[in-house]
């Protein structure tokens, strides 16, 4: 069983998560930001992991500190889920549309983390979210896991069309990368290891 719990305590937050790679898409999600749930239940469920997140923030401070280290949390929790990544396919990438909004995102669990975010959404906010929080939250997984994320916005006039694209075609193409190919012996790399 591919799965990882991860606790982080800071003075500004509170984290746990927990999540199974070979799961079916059950999540439990609450971080006390309405739209953030959303993301990280529909994550789970279009990604076909088991997720569990609870999560108590400085949100009277605003979202930053919550959202950055939800994204750090839950990087370091697929990075421990994978071990040495032996057999994974290493690579996705997912192309979705939703409604309006079209979403290029692919990733490659190499060990070097990297984000390209070439996001402008419509609007500044989405729901109570300052929608530039996304990017830290990207930011934070991709240094964690040591992934490398490329997150394109194609289309999209609907702040909210946008994110939920973008969040499933996450879940998508990270689905694909951490799959079993049984003609991978040990990592896909020359190198002998992914790190």
């Amino acid at each position: 069983m591919r799965n990882a719990e991860i606790t982080r305590r800071t003075g500004e937050t509170d984290i746990y998560v927990k999540i199974e790679l070979d799961g079916s898409g059950k999540s439990r999600i609450d971080t006390g930001i309405g739209f953030m749930d959303h993301m990280l239940t529909l994550f789970a469920r279009h990604g076909f992991f088991d997720l569990e997140v609870q999560a108590k923030g400085d949100l009277e401070v605003d979202y930053h500190h919550t959202m950055e280290d939800l994204g750090l949390t839950l990087g370091s929790a697929i990075s421990l889920a994978l071990g040495e990544k032996h057999g994974i396919r290493r690579y996705g990438s997912f192309l979705l549309p939703m409604d309006e909004a079209l979403i290029q995102l692919a990733l490659d669990l190499s060990g070097r983390p990297y984000l390209v975010y070439k996001v402008n959404p419509p609007a500044d906010r989405v729901g109570d979210i300052d929608a530039r929080l996304f990017h830290e939250f990207f930011q934070a997984l991709a240094v964690k896991c040591g992934m490398n994320l490329h997150i394109n916005m194609l289309a999209g006039e609907e702040t909210h069309h946008v994110f939920e694209a973008i969040f499933k075609a996450f879940a998508k193409a990270l689905d694909t990368a951490v799959s079993i190919d049984p003609r991978i012996e040990g990592a896909l790399s020359t190198k002998g290891i992914l790190e």
